[in-house]
């Protein structure tokens, strides 16, 4: 690929791709002599376990000898930007984990190879078909999923048994119960909501009826300000002011933390928090295992019962249109996406990219959890500049606004433009 075939565009870079050479999906996969090579794979933050990567590791170098495989972690902060440096450079790494959302962006714009030719070897009708419908473009598969998670609500049973409460059946005894937590604890928070938490905030905007943004015609319409998803964002403001005593600039990382020391009695994140928790007090970020006895969960409730519309976390996995080892990259994600590695997900609470691996996330409330929110999770809008609002971080700063008490529909209004500036730029 030229060093030129991706080119920056839009306001914070996502790319645009011309004149791709044959990596780009054309089926010819040629490499050079791939002995001595050395495969590069990004796979982001700590979700994926110690014990998956030396998987991979071990099983590409046995099958592959001469070769290496290096794991490099990166973080989800600015990750697009990092992506689109790398992918237009000369050193691009082979293999790249991206967030379900950000995905579009990429596929789009000819960064990733072609991977249909493979999809049998790659199990691509076992594949989460939400995952691998947002890693399509134009018919071809580009990024398969590699694992998802819905987010669920871990509490102190104990602490939830000295205030007489009860699991909530539905959204509005759910905000109820975070407040009477906070109120009959004033030094904790009922419901720990830092303030860029967005992601927790789209359950409240579709269970009211809202929606963020829709297709329209050639574009996109916004729909935040509409008089459903106001409702929603009035009843976020509602609990991050009442409920809520997390950092009003903070963000959603380490929710474990406050769980452990006392000041959060009850959080909404991914499935896979509960091993967060439940790690080492020596761990690099410590945990509580001694919890465990009292460690509640439950699925977040809807509007009328049963479980809310939450949004599916989780990733998906591609191979670099300008990677130098492009067949050697298709043996490492048929490993990624084989039976050991994604065995190890199911195992550690991530729901695998293999719908026929859900039964490996086991029978624990966790894991009866987990199946009921993934029934009605949902993703964000799939346009191919998603990404882009994402990285904008206007939603950030629309839910750190609301829980310094702004006027909901006003600041909804100035997101809506904001959304659809980008969208249909």
């Amino acid at each position: 690929m030229k060093k030129n075939a991706i080119a920056a565009l839009g306001a914070v870079g996502v790319l645009a791709i011309t004149g791709c050479s044959a990596a780009a999906g054309d089926g010819e996969t040629e490499s050079p002599a791939a002995e001595g090579a050395e495969l590069r794979v990004w796979l982001v933050g700590t979700d994926t376990p110690d014990d998956a990567r030396q998987l991979l590791i071990d099983t590409f170098e046995d099958e592959h000898p001469g070769s290496t495989l290096i794991i490099e972690e990166q973080s989800w902060d600015g990750l697009v930007d990092r992506l689109t440096t790398a992918l237009s450079g000369s050193d691009s790494p082979d293999i790249v984990e991206i967030g379900n959302t950000q995905a579009p962006a990429f596929t789009t714009a000819g960064a990733f190879l072609d991977l249909t030719e493979h999809a049998e070897r790659l199990q691509a009708d076992d594949l989460l078909p939400g995952f691998v419908e947002i890693g399509t473009a134009d018919g071809a598969l580009y990024a398969p999923p590699l694992y998802s998670g819905s987010r669920l609500v871990f509490y102190d049973t104990a602490v939830y048994e000295e205030a007489g409460l009860e699991a909530p059946t539905t959204l509005d005894e759910y905000v109820s119960n975070a407040t009477a937590l906070a109120e009959a604890n004033p030094d904790a928070s009922g419901l720990w909501w830092p303030g860029q938490d967005w992601y927790n905030g789209l359950p409240f905007i579709w269970e009211h009826g809202g929606e963020i943004a829709v297709p329209e015609g050639e574009g996109w319409d916004a729909q935040l300000s509409s008089d459903a998803s106001v409702a929603g964002l009035e009843q976020v403001q509602q609990v991050m002011q009442e409920a809520s005593r997390a950092p009003i600039d903070g963000n959603e990382t380490n929710p474990q933390v406050g769980y452990c020391d006392g000041t959060s009695l009850q959080l909404s994140a991914p499935s896979w928090v509960k091993w967060s928790i439940l790690a080492p007090a020596d761990a690099e970020t410590p945990g509580c295992p001694g919890a465990e006895e009292t460690l509640g969960v439950y699925a977040l409730p809807g509007m009328d019962g049963g479980a809310a519309q939450v949004f599916a976390g989780g990733s998906n996995i591609a191979i670099s249109a300008a990677s130098e080892h492009p067949e050697l990259a298709v043996d490492a994600l048929e490993i990624i996406l084989g039976d050991e590695f994604q065995t190890i997900y199911g195992q550690n609470g991530l729901v695998p990219a293999r719908v026929s691996l859900a039964d490996t996330l086991g029978t624990d409330a966790v894991a009866q959890a987990t199946t009921e929110a993934a029934a009605n999770a949902r993703l964000t809008p799939a346009s191919p500049r998603w990404a882009d609002v994402e990285a904008s971080g206007l939603l950030q700063d629309l839910f750190v606004s609301i829980a310094q008490g702004g006027d909901v529909r006003s600041l909804a209004e100035a997101a809506d433009a904001q959304i659809e500036s980008i969208l249909n730029g």
